[in-house]
């Protein structure tokens, strides 16, 4: 029989979504030129994804009925700014009328303003690469303001550390989510991004921000620990250094990744898992306990600022190892709160079976969505979960 601990009072339990995978036909975003453009190598579009532009009150009722407290969900830049300079109010409504939406079902709204899109014209005018990238994400935040009262979690950027490379996040199947290698300069430049946009938050009042990092907890093969500390650097540390004077951060995990020895000229990387390693339908290894190591990094780099778990989950098409992992997952968290770590809320990735970045095939939702009607089936891990959250318990493995 699970064992359980009480989670601190006021503890958040829910569920993150992110637009471009969610809600379906963000025609106005680089990613969705990408998916369509003629020579693309991207597997799957988009598409109307889940429909939850027009189905979120379904979604959130969901999520609420099961018994979690916290819905954390991305507003659409491209929407919201089609054009530079252009605001749609109506769009800024519709984001308004989801916050609404939670509020009025007993949900906390976790809003993220950016979630790894953006407007064509950023991506035609220099991107991070121009000279305004900061004044202009200054002045989206800003707009976003018009609609943050009643928000007490906002998200600046998500995974600024898997921006470093590319425009959108890859899945390498091998050995977890690495790049060919990061940029310091996009790196400084969306650091740069987020500190104008906290600023502005903190003068709007009321409101906590901060950003959400991917940990990948970097592992040392032994005696290669100084290699381990060179290739995490950029990837990971910088962007959790940045993140010492925000509200809190948010703590995205799902994995590990192990630092040795490669042929190739550099020297030293990710190496691959053994033979026989379970693997989850993107390819990563199976290791629940990550969430663990990734709190404590991020407690142990940040200085200790106020941690929530942002994303964490498994692509699997067996709801009952989701649960198993979640539960790993979990302890894990809750062996390092013992330890100090100062944990704030867990939101599951994700709520439904949604867009991953080019691929409808890994399935990490707690709701399943079917690809014509888009009928929404609850999984048993969302009343599990929910479960866990209107006890206030965590589970111990």
């Amino acid at each position: 029989m699970t064992e359980h601990t009480p989670a601190p009072r006021g503890f958040l339990w829910g569920a993150a979504t992110a637009a471009h995978q969610i809600e379906g036909g963000n025609v106005n975003t680089g990613h969705w030129e990408l998916e369509y453009a003629p020579d693309s190598t991207i597997p799957e579009p988009s598409g109307d994804a889940c429909d939850s532009y027009h189905r979120y009150p379904e979604d959130i009722a969901l999520l609420a009925d099961a018994g979690l407290t916290a819905y954390r969900f991305s507003v659409e830049w491209a929407r919201i700014e089609p054009e530079e300079g252009v605001v749609s109010r109506a769009q800024l409504d519709h984001y308004r009328r989801m916050i609404d939406a939670c509020r009025d079902r007993g949900v906390d709204p976790v809003v993220t303003l950016h979630h790894f899109t953006f407007p064509r014209w950023w991506e035609h005018t220099g991107g991070w690469y121009s000279e305004r990238s900061t004044d202009r994400f200054r002045r989206y935040t800003e707009i976003c303001t018009a609609i943050l009262d009643e928000v007490d979690w906002v998200i600046t950027i998500n995974e600024p550390n898997m921006m470093v490379n590319q425009t959108e996040a890859r899945i390498d199947t091998e050995n977890g989510v690495n790049f060919p290698g990061p940029s310091p300069h996009v790196a400084r430049a969306i650091a740069s991004a987020h500190h104008a946009s906290t600023e502005v938050l903190r003068g709007f009042g009321g409101v906590k921000s901060g950003w959400s990092v991917a940990n990948q907890v970097f592992q040392a093969v032994p005696g290669w620990e100084a290699q381990r500390d060179r290739w995490q650097y950029w990837r990971e540390d910088f962007f959790l250094e940045q993140a010492r004077q925000d509200d809190f951060i948010g703590v995205q995990s799902y994995l590990r990744t192990i630092i040795g020895p490669t042929d190739d000229a550099e020297g030293f990387g990710p190496q691959p898992w053994p033979e026989g390693t379970e693997r989850t339908l993107t390819g990563w290894e199976y290791y629940p306990e990550a969430l663990g190591h990734a709190l404590r990094h991020t407690h142990e780099i940040t200085g200790g600022i106020p941690m929530m778990v942002t994303e964490n989950g498994m692509a699997t098409s067996d709801d009952e190892r989701r649960i198993d992992y979640t539960t790993g997952a979990l302890s894990a968290m809750a062996d390092a709160m013992e330890d100090g770590c100062d944990v704030r809320g867990y939101l599951h990735w994700s709520l439904l079976d949604n867009y991953e970045w080019g691929s409808f095939r890994p399935t990490f939702g707690l709701i399943a969505v079917d690809r014509e009607t888009f009928a929404r089936t609850p999984k048993p891990s969302l009343s599990w979960l929910g479960d866990l959250a209107r006890r206030n318990v965590v589970p111990r493995s």
